[in-house]
């Protein structure tokens, strides 16, 4: 029976939260499924029903400057600073979409900042810098039209096709009595041959000085110009049915034109930047998106504003863009913080004579910033909390979608944004939740802390308390771990019931602790004062941790101590001294926790902390006498957090180690083994520091969250790892036994192939060793055995590398040299050269491993061709040495034997 092998702790991402959009444009397919985003240089595509990561598509080293999918989403046009445009093909599948590259044009002689499709997805619009726009054939890759305006950026571009009432209107009089004066002479005029199809394409153009102009695609010239704004015209739609052309402006205004005519019908002040306008359904609604972040509808025929008053948001909520695609119950509005907001579209609004405001029904976040801290939220642990370097705190599913959901957009997907915790002023930089979830602590910047009550059940999301009186940053929140008793009202309603304390740390070195209030704060009047202050450190206080049974709490500072207090009475009970740089975070053991071994001796495991400090180190303490059991070396920079692991069961506690873990500034997260000292493995996910880290109670899931924007789901994956291990050791056991009896009864093909497979060098050697020196060798066979040359002849690219490395090493010694030079002219003879030096090699190196390997070879071969030929040289002189000794000496014929004597025997002719 073989040995099972060694308990190894092994942890794979199983998740990624990462970002997709860093600002710019947006653009969403017809059938609302792909979501195409910027993010830097880079285009990524998006599921929006489920919110999986499609493909990111790699960019050409300089930023993105717009980009676009086809209404039929066949095709992805991306534009950069490189005045490049890249076409894209997209491959659909049931489960993945395959970006491929088509072509690669230079559009512009300046970067190309607006992009616009037809709703047939053939025609491509492209306006640069220099006010100049192409029309382009996507699938032939060549220009159409050429359009020059005034040398001002363009800054939208609209397809449409008139409406077949609209095609004899006044664009085809005046300005086709101006066209003909200026044809050349003898040009044919050929409007007369114009068909109702190709006379109602028309592309709108809006400029930077405030002009819109209409170009006919089919006549190649303008055929109206609207001259009303006075700045950046941004967003352009047409209605068919309304015959209606509606643009919006920097100017903070809408204005409706006729399209039959091109005269002026309404202008209407919005008192907003505008940065989106568009129509909604058959033309009745008109939306606009601008600078107050507020989603407003319109009556298209009367210019009414539908929606109720809003309140301006704040300016990170402010919409820069705004997407809507016909046939869609939805709007996507694009805000200055990247995130996307989706808005269900009032069915029948236009019938209404007032609309509410528009709540999203659901976010995007394009990139959660810096993820400073996070915790699970609620009892399941379906949902986090991240703290993203803002004012708010960002709730997101962390669960698996639901199978059988068929609506367009679905609501429950991994990594989905549930909520918003909005209250404070500045950016939240600490993070904290109670036993059951419901309940989150934040500090803020803002001088305060703050305790929620978390309900997604009833989509509640209450700031319960506010804690004023730091005079500087709240650094640090803690609430108590400790379950109330089972069968209380508290453990039975764990949201009418919050928690009785806060401790809070700041950077003005206090530390206060709070009563929470049993009723929602109400106002100005219910200001709450803290329970007592302590002077606590000499510098700022990063963190704070309350122990399990909620009697003492842990304060780590920048000024390398941590103290341990007493909860009640606020007062010091010990301090930990020895970190040569400031504390960052500091961890109590979990109350289960057995007796652990330091390199002190034993200790028990309720009595011990964990810190991670700027020196780079991790160290254990014993609360007895407040002295450091040991020190975890690892980290090539700053450990930001350390959090324990959970507790393995009585069962499992034999062959599993009692595990923690810390998070660095290399952006390494390192799993360490507590009793003895050793790191169990590192996960590098990230490539900014890693600021957070939490463990799902009861999966063992690890969760990072770093610098670079992402969040890294890791699964403990040590016991299938062990399964595995000992199976494949199990299986290697087998085949060693099975190469044994293959080498007992000579059947050398099958032992030597199995020896290739196992990489068994001194086996391999001996077989072919026996097959060399074989006293009965094949007739025309180049090792010995035919055999043997069919398995040489045969051999796949890795198994032929790993042959030729035991022949250089064979080579190499003058014992075995013989051996692997028949071996090596056997190889030579059976595979053409191209076939060597083309090796498909894994590994870095690659071909240059190949080179050396093959370089060495030759080196060592051509030295023992040298020997030989020297000993040829020798044995000659040898020849000729003999020869001459028979020529002098007498021929033993004519001599004979004499006794002299007694004793000697004398030789004489």
């Amino acid at each position: 029976m073989a040995n099972k092998a060694p308990f190894k702790t092994t942890f794979d991402a199983t998740e990624v939260i990462r970002p997709i959009f860093t600002g710019g444009t947006v653009a969403l397919e017809n059938g609302a499924r792909v979501l195409a985003t910027t993010l830097g240089e880079d285009a990524v595509l998006t599921d929006v029903k489920t919110g999986k990561h499609i493909t990111t598509v790699e960019g050409d080293g300089e930023l993105i400057s717009t980009l676009t999918l086809t209404p039929s989403g066949s095709h992805l046009i991306i534009c950069s600073r490189s005045l490049s445009m890249r076409i894209y093909s997209l491959k659909k599948s049931t489960d993945a979409i395959e970006p491929q590259l088509v072509r690669t044009l230079k559009p512009h002689a300046t970067p190309v900042v607006v992009l616009a499709v037809d709703r047939t997805s053939t025609l491509l619009a492209t306006g640069g810098t220099d006010g100049s726009i192409k029309v382009w054939d996507i699938n032939g890759g060549y220009v159409t039209h050429t359009f020059r305006g005034p040398s001002v950026l363009v800054s939208a571009l609209h397809f449409f096709e008139l409406a077949a009432a609209s095609i004899h209107g006044p664009e085809n009089d005046a300005p086709k009595e101006k066209g003909k004066k200026r044809k050349p002479k003898g040009t044919v005029d050929d409007d007369g041959d114009e068909t109702e199809s190709t006379a109602k394409f028309r592309l709108a153009s809006g400029s930077q000085d405030g002009k819109v102009r209409i170009w006919d695609l089919h006549k190649r010239s303008v055929v109206a110009n609207l001259d009303s704004h006075v700045s950046d015209v941004q967003g352009l739609d047409y209605s068919p049915t309304q015959n209606t052309l509606v643009t919006a402006s920097r100017d903070k205004t809408i204005r409706w034109w006729d399209t039959k005519s091109w005269k002026l019908r309404k202008v209407i002040p919005c008192f907003e930047l505008v940065e989106a306008v568009g129509f909604i359904g058959d033309g009745q609604l008109t939306y606009t998106a601008g600078s107050n972040g507020c989603l407003r509808l319109w009556a298209t025929d009367t210019g009414r504003e539908l929606t109720k008053e809003q309140t301006p948001k704040p300016e990170t909520e402010a919409f820069v863009g705004a997407l809507y695609q016909p046939g869609l119950p939805f709007i996507v509005c694009v805000q200055v913080d990247h995130t996307l907001s989706l808005y269900h579209i009032p069915p029948e609004a236009h019938e209404l004579s007032q609309i509410p405001p528009p709540e999203p029904f659901r976010r995007i976040s394009g990139t959660h910033d810096d993820i400073i801290d996070l915790r699970y939220l609620l009892p399941d642990h379906s949902a986090m909390a991240l703290a993203t370097n803002s004012e708010d705190i960002r709730i997101v599913s962390v669960t698996e979608p639901k199978p059988g959901s068929e609506t367009l957009v679905s609501s429950e997907y991994f990594g989905q944004d549930i909520a918003l915790l909005k209250g404070h002023e500045d950016i939240i930089i600490s993070l904290d939740v109670d036993w059951s979830g419901h309940w989150v602590a934040t500090g803020a910047k803002d001088n305060t802390a703050k305790l929620w009550r978390v309900d997604p059940a009833n989509n509640s999301y209450i700031c319960w308390a506010t804690f004023p009186g730091h005079a500087e940053s709240v650094g640090a929140v803690a609430l108590p771990r400790s379950r109330p008793v089972e069968g209380s009202k508290a453990f039975a309603d764990p949201l009418g019931h919050p928690p009785t304390f806060l401790i809070t740390g700041s950077s003005d070195q206090t530390i206060k602790r709070w009563e929470v209030p049993r009723e929602p704060q109400q106002g100005v009047k219910g200001v709450i004062r803290a329970g007592y202050t302590r002077k606590a450190h000499d510098k700022d206080i990063n963190a704070i941790e309350i122990n399990p049974a909620s009697r003492l709490f842990a304060s780590a500072s920048q000024d390398k101590t941590v103290k341990i207090w007493s909860i009640e009475e606020g007062e010091v009970q010990g301090i930990l001294r020895g970190h040569r740089r400031g504390v960052w975070s500091v961890s109590f053991a979990p109350p289960n926790t057995p007796v652990l071994q330091g390199e002190q001796g034993s200790v028990a495991g309720k009595g011990v902390v964990l810190t991670g400090s700027g020196d780079k180190t991790v160290k254990l303490w014993n609360l007895a006498d407040y002295t450091c059991l040991r020190t975890f070396e690892g980290h090539s920079n700053t450990v930001l957090k350390v959090v324990w692991l959970n507790i393995p069961p009585n069962e499992e506690r034999g062959k599993k180690p009692i595990i923690c873990a810390s998070a660095g500034g290399d952006g390494l997260v390192k799993v360490w083994d507590v009793n003895s000292g050793e790191n169990e493995c590192t996960l590098d996910n990230h490539e900014d520091r890693v600021w957070a880290l939490a463990v799902h109670p009861e999966t063992n899931m690890l969760v990072s969250g770093s610098g670079d924007s992402t969040v890294t789901f890791w699964k403990d994956t040590s016991s299938e790892t062990q399964i595995a291990t000992n199976e494949a050791a199990l299986k290697r056991i087998e085949q060693e036994q099975e190469l044994e009896n293959y080498e007992y009864v000579g059947a050398y093909r099958e032992a030597i192939t199995m020896a290739l497979q196992l990489n068994h060098p001194r086996k391999l050697q001996s077989l072919f060793e026996r097959v060399v020196n074989s006293r009965t060798p094949d007739s025309a066979s180049f090792s010995g055995l035919k055999a043997v040359d069919e398995v040489l002849a045969s051999l796949s690219d890795e198994q032929l590398f790993l042959l030729l490395l035991r022949l250089r090493d064979w080579n190499t010694n003058a014992r075995t040299a013989p051996m692997a030079q028949r071996i090596l002219w056997t190889i030579i003879k059976s595979y053409p050269a191209s076939r060597l030096s083309n090796l498909s090699v894994k590994g870095a190196r690659g071909q240059k491993s190949l080179k050396d390997v093959l370089n060495a070879l030759k080196v060592y071969t051509e030295r023992h061709y040298k020997r030989m030929e020297e000993l040829v040289e020798e044995s000659y002189l040898v020849e000729y040495t003999l020869q001459e000794m028979d020529s002098l000496a007498p021929s033993l014929g004519s001599m004979k034997l004499v006794e002299s004597g007694d004793i000697d025997v004398v030789m004489t002719t």
